[in-house]
């Protein structure tokens, strides 16, 4: 069953919405996780159906319940918040495909370095009123100028989890 999205502007509702992240650390051994608490985004559904949208991350509300090791992410090792406040991915294409499944294309900026990622999320609710898209997929810190890894002790790729509840956006 293919699920038909209301054209239009849209409006991410943050209080509905979680953006969380995940890395392993101490060589595999410690799963740290943490959630980014203040978040934005726009999207608009095209009359053809496909979508353009931009999402945003303030890198100073990322929360792992550790407040020493969130100074040092929000710090110059990691996402350096001072200089570069805001994570950023903008949807270049979303297109919903076989059923809930939606592809989106974009571009993720972290640390003004900006990558290619494509993605894909599932619609798991949608009505004239709002829609939500659930995704997970992985990113590679070194190619935002995250290399840091004292001892050896952080490896592979993090984690990002993403709910996110779009409502109709107000004229």
């Amino acid at each position: 069953m293919t699920v038909a999205v209301e054209t239009g502007l849209w409006q991410l509702d943050a209080t509905a919405s979680t953006v969380g992240v995940q890395h392993r650390t101490m060589w595999g051994l410690v799963n740290v996780k943490g959630t980014f608490g203040a978040l934005g985004g726009t999207g608009e559904v095209r009359p053809d159906g496909s979508a353009v949208g931009t999402l945003t991350f303030e890198v100073a509300s990322l929360d792992t319940g550790n407040a020493k090791r969130d100074t040092h992410l929000r710090g110059a090792d990691f996402f350096d918040a001072d200089h570069h406040p805001r994570i950023t991915f903008a949807a270049r294409s979303a297109e919903l495909r076989d059923g809930d499944q939606v592809h989106v294309v974009g571009q993720l900026t972290v640390r003004g370095i900006s990558r290619p990622l494509s993605l894909t999320a599932r619609l798991t609710d949608s009505d004239a009123t709002g829609l939500t898209l659930d995704t997970e997929f992985s990113v590679d810190r070194d190619q935002f100028g995250m290399g840091w890894n004292q001892l050896g002790m952080i490896r592979g790729r993090t984690t990002v989890t993403a709910t996110l509840r779009f409502t109709r956006a107000t004229a």
